[in-house]
């Protein structure tokens, strides 16, 4: 399982991990404090669902107004303001359209975009996933937990 690779990860490198969420709504903490004994590499994390969130965080009201709030530029920010906001060694950003509604031309249903950070890199990564609301909503915290697990390793 993803998450048990994720929790032997960061317990063995005594890190933590935060997570910035808008369409997944907090799935992929869910998943984390699924597991007991959490708390020990799991810090918690903020649900930004609207852009009010977004900026309340500390994203740019500039970025989200020039690129949307699907974009790279957003999910950076939201995984930099993640680690800024907390004591965490990674932060997990994850922004998107689960839908059905919502999509455009340019961002499709089951666009998201993927932000990690560490203290020293920003990576960031789309996806397209195909399916309903909760498809697209479940294969994005599977996607980023795994993604996760290659920058650790």
């Amino acid at each position: 399982m993803i998450l048990n690779l994720v929790a032997q990860l960061l317990e063995q490198k005594k890190e933590t991990l935060v997570t910035v969420e808008s369409c997944t709504g907090g799935g992929i903490a869910a998943h984390c404090t699924s597991l007991s004994g959490s708390s020990v590499w799991f810090q918690g994390g903020w649900v930004t669902y609207s852009n009010e969130m977004k900026v309340n965080l500390g994203v740019p009201a500039q970025l989200i107004e020039q690129h949307g709030a699907v974009s790279s530029e957003v999910a950076a920010a939201m995984a930099e303001q993640g680690l800024f906001n907390s004591s965490a060694d990674w932060a997990i950003s994850v922004t998107g359209v689960a839908g059905p509604g919502g999509g455009s031309v340019e961002k499709p249903v089951g666009t998201v975009w993927f932000g990690l950070a560490s203290k020293n890199k920003v990576y960031t990564f789309k996806r397209c996933f195909e399916g309903d609301r909760e498809a697209v909503r479940a294969q994005t915290c599977r996607y980023a937990l795994e993604q996760l697990t290659l920058y650790l390793r």
